[in-house]
This record gives C-alpha cells, sequence and structure tokens, in this order.
C-alpha cells in the first residue's frame, strides 16, 4: 500500500485520484467515482466531492493508499 502525505484538512476525491495519477484528467476521476470503482474506506462511495482526511485509505483498480 502506498501513502499519500496531505497538506491541509482535506483533499476531494477527485483532485486525489488526479494526484495518485491513478486517472489521467478530473472528466475521467468524475466518471470512475460515478461508476463505483473507487472504494473510500473499504465501501464504494459515489460523492465526487468527498473530502479525503488522513487515516482514510483508499481504494482504485487494485491500488490502494493510505491518507497520511
Amino acid at each position: 500500500m502506498q501513502t499519500f502525505t496531505l497538506e491541509g484538512e482535506f483533499i476531494p476525491m477527485i483532485q486525489l485520484l488526479k494526484a495518485l495519477s491513478w486517472v489521467e484528467h478530473g472528466g475521467m476521476a468524475q466518471r470512475v467515482v460515478e461508476e463505483g470503482l473507487v472504494k473510500y474506506n473499504g465501501v464504494v462511495d459515489l460523492r465526487k466531492r468527498l473530502k479525503v482526511r488522513k487515516g482514510d485509505v483508499v481504494e482504485f483498480e487494485g491500488l490502494k493508499v493510505q491518507i497520511v
């Protein structure tokens, strides 16, 4: 599992996916979230503007990241 160091209180889910280079652009990030392909703390979450915070775990296509 990789880690992502958060600067600030939170990062929106679609920005996190782009920052990790898991998707090519914001439109793609929105699409994969809407299609239920992203898990947030083990559960599919369809909120594109979800605020990801320290301690959270995000999964996508077999990739997993812990927010620190």
